[in-house]
């Protein structure tokens, strides 16, 4: 599943790609009819993410179904192009295309939510989220909040969307890592100085995501190797690494199963 650099670099990409002009609109898979039929026509103001949720504002009166809201889930994607859209194959929901002789246009295609919501309803929506390491208007406290009353695993906790929103499995085992902290470790015994460096590494790495488009949290001296762009297999400290020796110690890394997701730490840089 997409992690919240990902829907972050994709708002950026929609607000410059398709915002303040007016958009045609329309659902060639025939899901999402209704809604693109009530957009067909708009001026899409800007694109925002707030965690794994992408929120789309047309140019419609307050009260009015005025954003889209899209999660991309685990086989969804954006594909966003320039010139005449190609004839749409397969399960399209959504088209978007800009005015022009060259038009800008955005198709989108196998989301879990594709919705239309009105102020209220995207108000909801935020309510239940946890604060957004890549938003300036993050409320880090709200975050600790949570954690330091919680007996649940920290490594649980972070992969709690009301907690913390945009953490997949990828930052979750990472920034576990390089905190040096036990994943098991209760929310409760958590020091408050190492949820602030784990909260503060977040935002580094999270908005170097959105920059590269893509997720490395190792440090030049610990890959492979040094010189030149990280690969591939250097990007990562413990994830899909189990087995392999961790990059600081050594000792093989190990995996575990939980909240329905795999687990990936050493057992000594980050034992309890």
């Amino acid at each position: 599943m997409p992690e919240g650099h990902t829907v972050h670099r994709s708002a950026r990409q929609l607000s410059a790609h398709l915002g303040g002009v007016e958009l045609r609109a329309d659902s060639p898979q025939g899901r999402f009819a209704a809604g693109a039929a009530a957009i067909d026509g708009l001026v899409m103001d800007r694109a925002e993410a707030w965690g794994k949720h992408l929120l789309l504002r047309f140019d419609a009166p307050p009260g009015s179904d005025r954003f889209l809201h899209v999660h991309l889930g685990l086989y969804g994607k954006w594909l966003l192009g320039t010139g005449e859209p190609p004839e749409p194959r397969g399960a399209l929901r959504l088209r978007l295309v800009g005015p022009g002789d060259e038009p800008a246009w955005a198709e989108l295609r196998g989301p879990t939510a594709c919705e239309l919501m009105d102020d209220a309803g995207r108000a909801a929506l935020l309510a239940r989220l946890g604060p957004d390491p890549l938003r300036k208007d993050a409320e880090p406290e709200r975050a600790w909040e949570r954690v330091h009353r919680s007996r649940q695993a920290v490594a649980a906790l972070l992969m709690d969307q009301s907690v913390l929103a945009g953490v997949g499995n990828v930052y979750r085992a990472e920034v576990l890592f390089r905190a040096g902290l036990a994943p098991m470790l209760p929310g409760s015994a958590v020091a408050e100085a190492d949820w602030q460096h784990v909260w503060d590494d977040l935002v580094v790495l999270m908005r170097a995501g959105v920059r590269a488009g893509h997720i490395v949290t190792t440090e030049r001296q610990h890959r492979d190797r040094v010189s030149g762009q990280a690969r591939r297999e250097d990007r990562f400290y413990v994830y899909r690494r189990h087995g392999l020796p961790c990059r600081l110690c050594g000792t093989p890394v190990q995996v575990a199963d939980l909240v329905g997701r795999r687990l990936y730490w050493c057992p000594v840089c980050q034992a309890a």
